[in-house]
Formats: structure tokens, sequence, C-alpha cells
């Protein structure tokens, strides 16, 4: 058994953990990488957020085909089956992989294969993989070894016709019909690809709305056009026990009603991946989801080790992971961070339609007691849309009566994860930059998309008197 010295050890390779291994190792640090999988990544590139992505925008170039009028002779001809997608998404998950590699080979960053724990506040013991069991040592840990479906004890996950987000990427088959238990991203994200592919989609939500932290008419958009694709939505249900059958499966929840399934996918929250570790025995606090506990700067309880990414909870998104281990990864080589992350992180929500949004909702605004104006450009007025034949959705600037400060940005629609980007641009600007009047004042090229912009600009502006 090996014992080797490292200035910091990062546990995890995926956003969060790969932002904190280069900037540790570009600011002249010895680092080690333990990675459990036996490929870098991360459950973002192998489980969540490649591979969900790259399926939706599979589905989307079929739903595209089969809209287009010049491909109408030819739609009978066009089957694809679920499996079939998947296999398009593994080659990008290959891809993502190998530029991985690269990426630590070429920044000498010492990988190691299997499971870490810990012996002391200090020291790593690497099990499993394809190392023999080694100890590392080192000045600082980074810990982002992510999230996983959380799995209710009563519930049986062994049973092929019950799913949770890892299960349902090694599906052999397309079903007829599949309950989602769970109407959060996730959930949502599913129930559009698979009633893309005509399977009968009943979406069972435990709240009152759909993706309630966003705005209240994205939300309610959102939930118009899974239902206009054939989407049964049910709100304020809770499961009381799912019972698993020969010819399907059946989820019946508190209020009496039963949905009947080919599958179940279990899409309800998910837990830190912090079992085994010893982390609490070495005096770090994890909270009932496995989820570690963190200050403003990310240290644990243990003010030389360090929780970025999903493992330390919300928000989820790959974005922000990578950027709070960019953070830690400066704190860490400086002593200081000069730079905070930034306040205002845009969300992107892969359903059909496309969702994305950064800043304060009128919900938010309307509770502050903020005077805001609102405008708005609908996609079925923009050239660029028509000629693509993505005529839903719209874009929505929330922005100060008075000072014109734009105060929130919502866009609804194809490649809206996009487009929010150039709002974003704007609204990190100081002062009287932070202005609608860039985006009235300012030319776009035509035919585009950001040419929204302009339009839901100018419209803001006529709402003032």
């Amino acid at each position: 058994m090996s014992n080797k010295r490292y200035d910091s050890i990062v546990i995890g390779s995926g956003p969060g953990g790969e932002g904190a291994a280069m900037k540790l190792t570009k600011s002249g640090q010895r680092v080690a990488l333990v990675e459990k999988h036996d490929q870098v990544g991360g459950g973002c590139t192998h489980w969540g957020t490649i591979p969900s992505k790259a399926l939706r925008h599979s589905i989307q170039m079929l739903v595209d085909y089969r809209r287009n009028p010049l491909f109408g002779h030819t739609l009978e001809q066009v089957y694809l089956d679920y499996p079939q997608l998947l296999e398009a998404a593994d080659s990008v998950i290959k891809d993502q992989v190998s530029t991985r590699y690269r990426y630590y080979a070429r920044n000498r960053v010492d990988m190691y294969q299997g499971s870490a724990s810990f012996i002391d506040a200090n020291t790593l013991e690497i099990t499993g993989g394809n190392n023999d069991r080694e100890t590392l040592q080192a000045n600082h840990i980074v810990i982002a070894t992510g999230s996983s479906p959380y799995r209710p004890p009563d519930i049986d996950f062994t049973h092929p016709r019950i799913l949770d987000s890892d299960t349902v990427l090694a599906l052999k088959h397309t079903p007829k019909s599949l309950t989602i238990y769970g109407a959060g991203v996730i959930g949502c994200e599913y129930a559009s690809i698979f009633c893309n592919l005509d399977v009968k989609v009943n979406l069972v939500n435990t709240r009152d709305r759909l993706l309630s932290f966003l705005d209240d008419e994205i939300a309610d958009a959102l939930s118009y056009h899974l239902r206009h694709q054939g989407v049964v939505i049910r709100h304020n249900e809770d499961y009381e026990r799912i019972e698993p059958q020969d010819n399907g499966v059946v989820l019946h929840c508190r209020s009496g009603k039963k949905f009947k399934t080919d599958l179940l996918l279990w899409a309800n929250g998910r837990s830190g991946n912090t079992a085994g570790m010893g982390l609490e025995e070495n005096g770090i606090d994890v909270n009932h989801r496995g989820q570690i506990e963190v200050d403003e700067h990310y240290r644990t309880s243990q003010p030389h080790i360090y929780g970025v990414g999903d493992v330390v909870g919300p928000p989820g998104l790959a974005s922000a992971s990578y950027d709070q281990g960019r953070f830690v990864g400066t704190y860490i080589a400086d002593g200081e961070s000069d730079w905070s992350l930034i306040k205002e992180v845009p969300n992107g929500i892969y359903t059909n339609p496309e969702i994305s949004s950064i800043g304060r909702s009128e919900r938010e605004l309307t509770e502050q007691r903020v005077p805001y104006e609102v405008g708005h450009a609908m996609f079925k007025s923009i050239a660029r849309a028509q000629i693509t034949g993505h005529t839903v959705g719209m874009l929505k600037i929330l922005f100060h009566r008075e000072s014109l400060e734009i105060l929130g940005i919502h866009c609804f629609g194809e490649t809206a994860a996009e487009i929010i980007h150039i709002g974003q641009a704007i609204m990190a600007q100081k002062g009287d930059a932070n202005s609608l009047s860039y985006f009235a004042e300012h030319t776009f090229n035509y035919p585009t998309m950001a040419e929204a912009y302009r339009v839901a600009a100018l419209n803001g502006l006529n709402r003032l008197f």
C-alpha cells in the first residue's frame, strides 16, 4: 500500500471537481483527482446533463422532421425507438470523456480510480478500481462527489418496471405508457422526451404547479404545452405505495387515485453521495439528505475541507458546480478569493419547448414592491422563428419603470438556454450600463432570435407613460 502526499486532493471528476482541479493545478499545486467510476466526467457526463440533453436534442430533430411539410410523404418510413436514441447519446459521452482525460493529462493531474474514505482529516484511503489500496495525504481536500436519485426504502428499485433517472438510461425498449412521479426539472424533461416518442405519460406532481421557482407565466406556458403534447398532469398528489405487477406497475396515491402504466419513473428528489466516506467520523457535518453543510466559502466544519457541486445541495446545476469548483480552487491557492461567484445564475430546463431564466420573477418583484414593467417578444412574430418553424415561445424582460434597470429575463422556446446569455451579459453591467435602452438602441443581425431583445425592449418602453 503506497502513501503519497499532495497539496490538494479533489474527490469526484464532475463539473465541480474539474473546476477545482484545473484551477489548483494551474496555480502550481500538486493535485490528485479521485474518481469512483471507471471513467471521468461524473454524473453530469454519464447519467445526467449530457445523456438527457443529447436525448432531448435527438427527440427535437425527430419532432422537427415530422412537422416539416417537405418530408410529409416519408413520415410513415421513420420510426425511432428509445434505445436508438440512447446510442446517439453514447457518442457524445465518449467524446466528453476523451476530452477530459486530455485535460487532466496535459495539466499533470494524477488520477486515481476507486472509492475514497477518510482515515483522518488529512488522509484518504482509496479502495477498489484499478489501483492497489493506497493512502493519499493533502493539506486541502475538495469533495465533489455529486448526487444520486433519492430512493425511498419502501420502493423496490430492483424491479424492472421501476426506474429512476439513472436506470432509465439503460432501458432497452420504448414503453407504451409511463408514469413519472415528481414534476421537478428532471420529471418535466423526461415527460417531454417520452411523450414525443408517442408514449402515454402521466406526470404526477407533489405540488400545486409545475416548477414553482419559475415566473408564473413561463410555468403556465410549460404546463399548457406539455398537455398539448399529450402529457396528463396531476397536481397535489403524494404516493402511498407503488405496486409492481407482471403486466405493469400501479402508483397508489393518498388521494385514492391509481395510475397503472408499463413503467414508473421515480423523479422525486436527490441525495448527496457521501455514504461510506467517513465524513461524520471526521467532524464533517452532513444533513439528512446526505448533503454536506458548507459556509459561504464552501468550507465544511473542517476549514481545510471543502464541498462543491450537487453534494452540497441547490442549485444543482452543472454550470454553477463548475464555478463553485473554480472559486474554491482560487480560495485554496491564494488564501483568499478576490472574485465572487456570479450572483445571478441562469437556469436551463431542456423541456420541449426549452426554458431559461435569470433574475427575479414578477411574483418576487410584486412581493418586494419594486415598480417594474414588462416587455414581451412573441416568437411567432420573429422572422428567424418563422424560418425555422420554432414559433412557440416568447422572450420576457422585466425592468424598473424609472431607471430601466433590467431585473429579470425569462425565455420560453427553442434555444432559450442560448438566448438568455445575451440578456445576462447586460444585466451583469454596472450602473446605467444595465439598461433596457441597450436593446432598444443597438442593432441586431436580421433575421436572428437575438432580435427578440429589440422587439421586447420596444414593447416594454411603449408601456411606459
